[in-house]
């Protein structure tokens, strides 16, 4: 490999004169921003204990009252990045979120997209632009870009949700901001319910809907139900997994972040494809084991790992009885429409 010229071979006057001109060589950085072969990402394999981190999650609730706190959330923030960027990765924000009974979490909209993957409790519900949308665990809710949102609680247990989010790129653009709402009035009908059935759109006087998020909410008992179905159907497909999409164009669900499901059989090993963009695993259902490159984590319900991209990843389902179903976010969207996307297989 070519060796370039060091910053400090250049004389300290014409290194000094650059820095007067706001001016920078880029030789000598040159390998730092265009490695050979692949990136090196700063993306660390991550994992977090959902039965370690919810104490703590509990004992925010005690210590900043909802109206201290307007989102009462901690931050699952990946080391590579120094925890004070609070990123997952390069583009992916998590944050475990925690509504105890009777509070309201006021409305507002902002920038960045975001999703909620509902991880325990009942009775508590997001309503986005006028749809109430319920909460119950496994539950994918949409709270796209520009978007009304804001969360209630009228059950009588904690409900708990890991919030992902594209902030990382949005506040890179300098293009992040929010705006403070009042509380909305609810309309009726939801989406979930209206495209319940795959294959049937809602076509009133044969009119498609233009709306650009028609669904907000993906039960999981539908997306559960589709994953055992698709296992029973096609008894040698490898990977059990669906996407989660428009319903009216079958695009991803958000424009920047793709949002999957996966099961693995009673004692599956699966390896996927070495790929671009970094992946988010949450388990809702079983135990999985994780293997990125040459770590390794026990996934039980509710563990969350994140995996850098241009990983080898390896997924096992260590149960001989019972299958194993994982929510998975990664970067897809965004590297394919910024032509970047890689299957290196």
């Amino acid at each position: 490999m070519r060796e370039h010229g060091r910053l400090e071979d250049l004389p300290a006057d014409y290194r000094e004169a650059l820095t007067q001109q706001n001016l920078v060589p880029l030789w000598p950085s040159l390998r730092a921003v265009l490695p050979p072969g692949k990136p090196q990402p700063k993306t660390r394999a991550t994992f977090w204990s959902y039965q370690a981190l919810k104490p703590l999650l509990l004992q925010a609730g005690e210590l900043t009252p909802i109206e201290k706190a307007e989102r009462r959330v901690l931050v699952l923030a990946n080391p590579g990045h120094g925890l004070e960027k609070m990123q997952a990765s390069a583009a992916m924000y998590l944050g475990m979120q925690l509504l105890l009974p009777g509070e309201w979490a006021p409305a507002h909209r902002h920038m960045p997209n975001a999703v909620r993957m509902i991880v325990e409790g009942e009775g508590a519900y997001t309503t986005v632009d006028g749809e109430k949308c319920p909460m119950s665990r496994g539950d994918l809710i949409l709270t796209p870009t520009g978007l009304w949102h804001e969360h209630g609680h009228d059950g009588d247990k904690p409900v708990v949700w890991l919030d992902v989010l594209d902030l990382p790129l949005v506040y890179y653009m300098e293009a992040s901001y929010h705006i403070d709402g009042e509380r909305q009035a609810v309309k009726p009908g939801r989406g979930d319910r209206a495209y319940a059935r795959g294959g049937l759109l809602p076509t009133p006087l044969f009119q498609r809907q233009n709306k650009a998020y028609p669904m907000l909410r993906y039960p999981w008992v539908e997306a559960r139900a589709a994953l055992e179905a698709l296992a029973a159907d096609e008894q040698e497909l490898e990977a059990v997994q669906i996407t989660y999409v428009n319903p009216e164009t079958g695009d991803d669900a958000q424009n920047i972040l793709g949002f999957y499901a996966l099961m693995l059989r009673p004692g599956q090993t699966l390896k996927l494809p070495v790929r671009s963009p970094a992946m988010v695993f949450h388990l809702i259902e079983g135990s999985v084991e994780v293997r990125i490159e040459d770590q390794a984590y026990t996934l039980a319900e509710a563990d969350t790992c994140c995996a850098p991209g241009y990983s080898a990843v390896r997924l096992r389902n260590g149960s001989a009885k019972t299958p194993a179903f994982i929510f998975i976010a990664d970067e897809t969207p965004l590297h394919r429409k910024l032509g970047v996307f890689e299957n290196r297989g």
